[in-house]
């Protein structure tokens, strides 16, 4: 009678074990079929970026939950959920940056917006999908955010002694002007770098120049709000010639590049004063010459 019972309850708990199986196994099978992009993410440092997440057919508002999350911390960059955007559960580093379409999300589209990129951006965001029993997900990676980009002249430049030259360096427009820190423009001299113009705390700190350059150079100060640093060298010596570096510092990022100053030729007015140089030259050569003829002659006279 004992085994009897025992193998009636064996045969129950199998049953029982069966009726789960069955029940669980469609949903696993069943699940939602989420897309991402096809390949890692590359955006420039400061711009916008569209992660890609979506299903192939609209699913209903009811009881739909979309999350976006950094997998390396669990931290949350967005959260939908109960038909709505629930910005007071990001993660404080994503508020106002990372942001649904939520107009599109009817339609199954879950990609997320993120904004003002920056370098701790880059990395992996797994976007999961829940519906009632059904959920999905996909990864996407922002693999490089472009550095601070900085550029100039992509040829040397010539001018003329006396007259005026400009260097060019100009940021990366993603960057906005009140992110620069500093900005030093040096020229390389055998003797070591020699600092030409010093920019800091929205103003040019003057006295920071080596004494050659003090009251010769500048920045075009309608041209910093467009992060435009070109550097303007008044009345060119001969000694300017070389190689000058722009150097840009934008919070722990930075970028430089080097404009050369080179053929510096004389200027008009400069030309016409060696003419005039060499004429008077020659006329005083000239008159010396007849000098000496009539010298010579005189004495020819006084000898007869």
């Amino acid at each position: 009678m004992i085994e009897t019972d025992n193998l009636t309850k064996l045969q129950l708990n199998m049953d029982l074990l069966m009726f789960f199986f069955v029940a669980i196994v469609p949903v696993i099978s069943d699940g939602l079929t989420v897309h991402g992009p096809s390949g890692p993410l590359v955006a420039p440092l400061g711009s916008s970026v569209i992660l890609p997440c979506f299903v192939d057919k609209p699913l209903a508002m009811e009881n739909l939950e979309v999350e976006w999350r950094r997998p390396d911390s669990e931290t949350l960059v967005h959260l939908f959920l109960d038909g709505k955007s629930q910005t007071e559960a990001q993660q404080q580093d994503y508020q106002d940056r990372a942001h649904f379409f939520t107009d599109q999300i009817q339609h199954g589209n879950f990609s997320l917006r993120l904004d003002k990129l920056r370098a701790e951006d880059e990395g992996q965001y797994k976007c999961n999908v829940y519906i009632q029993q059904e959920s999905g997900e996909t990864v996407v990676e922002i693999k490089d955010v472009e550095r601070l980009l900085v550029s100039g002249s992509s040829r040397s430049i010539s001018t003329s002694v006396g007259e005026d030259a400009t260097l060019n360096c100009s940021v990366d427009s993603h960057i906005p002007p009140e992110q620069i820190e500093e900005i030093s423009w040096k020229k390389t001299d055998e003797d070591g770098d020699i600092l030409v113009l010093l920019y800091q705390s929205n103003k040019t700190l003057s006295d920071a120049s080596d004494e050659q350059y003090r009251d010769r150079v500048e920045l075009f100060t309608a041209e910093i709000p467009k992060v435009n640093f070109s550097l303007r060298l008044k009345s060119v010596r001969t000694e300017d010639q070389g190689v000058y570096t722009c150097q840009v510092f934008a919070g722990d990022l930075s970028g430089s590049v080097t404009v050369e100053l080179e053929r510096l030729g004389f200027s008009s007015s400069h030309t016409m004063v060696l003419i005039l140089c060499i004429t008077a030259s020659g006329s005083a050569l000239l008159l010396c010459f007849k000098i000496y003829r009539t010298s010579s002659t005189n004495e020819g006279m006084f000898k007869w």
